[in-house]
């Protein structure tokens, strides 16, 4: 089979397509001819060496696989033939992976495997970071930074299907028409005076929950965006910058800033992606569709990380496998 190795923690040079062996499933694994993955920072971090999980080289990244079950043990749950989404980790970036039962979601009817692809992390991120940690309520306001982004994208959906109003946060230019037609109700340019806008549009009190996977130099001003009793919810550091709370902002308007570390929550909540996915599943059906907005083949990941990392990408890209 044909793969992407990471040979060297260089970022997306250090990647190379290859043919290598076909996987072998180990005892109680599951085998899945990929057909789509998607593009996430997890991935770019892992290609330089800054990833929290660092395996030693060489090694195909891959975290958001979508694919078809060529073989399956008894009781797993998984036949030949399911569609399914493999939270693999690594190994996504190939034509063909193995994983435990338990890493398997089936893919909701009615999706794409590009849109399945999409799913993956940031749609997982999104609900648990707005439902577990928000406690996100029907008819609350939430204001979400990096909307353009694929966590943004999927955070925007994710709120609107709860049943929220959403305003999109965004920095890059030529974002508005997309952001919208994923469900943001406004948005909001990240210019001098965006925190006044935000105000403007919440009849001076700020938003009810306020979305982050950005940090750095906004986190000040975003922490003043937050209305009394709100949530401000931190998922990543996007901008480089991990900033610091000034606690005085926190007690004197009582508002809460808590953290959303999806990949660590559930390594004491095993259960909790296969509930969320069945929320999600339901949202599907009711119309959401997690955006695909850019694709491309499997040998031009590299070109594709490098888009992430240089802000060229809006909203969320796959890499198409096979049809």
């Amino acid at each position: 089979m044909k793969a992407q190795i990471l040979t060297e923690e260089t970022g997306p040079s250090g990647l190379t397509l290859t043919d290598v062996d076909d996987p072998t499933p180990a005892q109680g694994q599951v085998a899945v001819d990929v057909k789509s993955c998607g593009v996430c920072f997890p991935d770019l971090l892992m290609s330089q060496g800054k990833y929290q999980l660092r395996l030693p080289t060489p090694f195909t990244p891959g975290t958001e696989v979508a694919g078809v079950v060529t073989s399956a043990p008894d009781g797993s749950g998984y036949s030949a033939g399911d569609r399914v989404l493999v939270m693999s980790v690594v190994g996504g970036f190939a034509e063909k992976v193995v994983a435990a039962p338990e890493q398997l979601l089936p893919i909701p009817d009615g999706l794409s495997f590009d849109e399945g692809a999409a799913m993956g992390i940031n749609f997982q991120t999104a609900i648990f970071a707005l439902k577990l940690r928000a406690n996100l309520r029907a008819g609350e306001t939430v204001g979400v930074l990096g909307s353009a982004g694929g966590v943004g994208v999927a955070t925007i959906a994710v709120a609107k299907a709860l049943g929220a109003r959403v305003i999109a946060i965004v920095h890059r230019a030529g974002a508005g028409d997309m952001l919208r037609q994923v469900g943001a109700d406004e948005v909001v340019a990240l210019t001098d005076g965006w925190g006044d806008r935000i105000k403007e549009l919440t009849d001076g009190l700020g938003v009810d929950v306020l979305i982050d996977p950005v940090g750095g130099e906004v986190f000040d001003e975003a922490l003043r965006q937050v209305a009394p009793d709100g949530r401000f919810v931190v998922i990543g550091f996007a901008a480089g910058g991990i900033p610091s709370v000034k606690l005085n902002r926190v007690l004197f308007r009582n508002i809460s800033v808590v953290g959303a570390a999806w990949g660590e929550y559930i390594r004491t909540h095993p259960a909790v992606p296969g509930e969320l996915h069945t929320e999600l599943t339901t949202m599907i059906s009711a119309g959401m569709r997690p955006p695909v907005n850019v694709t491309y083949p499997l040998a031009d990941l590299p070109q594709a990380l490098s888009d992430l990392e240089n802000g060229k990408i809006l909203g969320k890209a796959v890499i198409h496998i096979a049809d």
